[in-house]
């Protein structure tokens, strides 16, 4: 399998072989370019991808001592995402295919995180609970077999990974967010802010940021010229302590509703080490088994592609395009997707 991944601002590339796993990858950030701008600009992330998806395959064919003729199938993220980014990776995978005579096929960029963890442990199995927390996504779901997530609950307004990004930018840190913040956030004192926790103790499985925001956001006016380092770092400490305790409490009330023990953490946000630590203590709590991605799979990347892209063939539940036609959906519901 030939991956792609154009969703965002991250170019991924990967070839993934179902006997002997991942055989090569190469990502390119567009961290650089959209850190003027404090986020990504969607016409300049598609130009970006454009200059760098073909190098990323050649390197990726050469490391991994392949043709583009040993390929049997294209895949390329079919959504959701920017449309712009999205045709730049569709249409170059299916430029590919045409002139290899390949078969080409559209892989759900969710279900690629949701599968991510699979690739350091393939002996993980369903059914599991999944925490998808990343910048665009904030979502519990129930995943029952390939292809088949009940949504459990999502935010109402504001992803994790937003709440992350915008605090950052009103402490002042630079882009991407969510990384500073929790840098800053290790030199904080704890309980130097008080911040609040939105739905931690609702009845429901849903989130919400936008208000923790608008708290950091009333914390820096009131703090004015007194808002030092050390005051910054506090509350950026306050700040992802309030995000990661609604994350690990919500995981921990889906493992007790849904019954089962065992729990997968993908995306972005997935990344955090206070999230993971607070995820690692309520799972030994429930007597459950959490799992994370390694960290160079928690953003986006070509091979959560190849590997959704060969979990669905392998299991019959798609059938590559044998034609150089391909679509794109930058909408797009997980549970749209064919099931087990």
């Amino acid at each position: 399998m030939l991956g792609i991944e154009t969703s965002c601002d991250e170019s991924g590339v990967a070839v993934y072989d179902s006997r002997d796993g991942l055989l090569g990858h190469a990502l390119h950030s567009q961290i650089a370019l959209h850190r003027d701008y404090g986020g990504v600009v969607p016409e300049l992330a598609s130009r970006d991808h454009i200059a760098r998806v073909l190098p990323l395959v050649d390197a990726v064919l050469d490391d991994s001592r392949l043709r583009l003729a040993d390929i049997d199938v294209v895949a390329y993220t079919r959504g959701p995402g920017l449309a712009g980014a999205l045709l730049v990776g569709a249409g170059v995978a299916a430029a590919l295919a045409m002139a290899a005579g390949k078969p080409l096929l559209g892989v759900h960029h969710l279900e690629g995180h949701l599968l991510s963890p699979l690739l350091s442990e393939p002996a993980l199995e369903f059914p599991f609970v999944a925490l998808l927390v990343s910048g665009g996504h904030t979502m519990l779901l129930e995943a029952s077999s390939l292809g088949r997530y009940e949504l459990l609950g999502e935010t109402v307004d504001d992803a994790a990974g937003e709440a992350f990004d915008k605090s950052a930018k009103l402490l002042g840190l630079g882009y991407p967010g969510g990384p500073e913040l929790a840098r800053l956030a290790a030199h904080g004192r704890a309980g130097a802010f008080d911040l609040p926790r939105p739905k931690i103790h609702s009845d429901d499985l849903d989130f919400s940021f936008a208000g923790l925001k608008t708290a950091v956001l009333t914390r820096v006016r009131q703090s004015g010229e007194a808002l030092d380092e050390q005051r910054r770092a506090d509350l950026a400490a306050a700040t992802q302590e309030a995000i990661t305790d609604v994350l690990a409490a919500k995981a921990a009330a889906a493992l007790r509703r849904s019954g089962l023990r065992t729990l997968v953490v993908a995306g972005g946000v997935g990344a955090n080490l206070r999230l993971r630590e607070k995820l690692d203590a309520a799972c030994a709590r429930l007597g459950a088994r959490v799992h994370y991605p390694a960290l160079q799979w928690c953003t986006d990347n070509g091979p959560m592609i190849a590997y959704a892209a060969c979990r669905r063939l392998q299991a019959g539940l798609a059938q590559p395009a044998q034609g150089h036609a391909f679509d794109i959906q930058p909408r797009w519901d997980l549970s749209e997707l064919a099931a087990v």
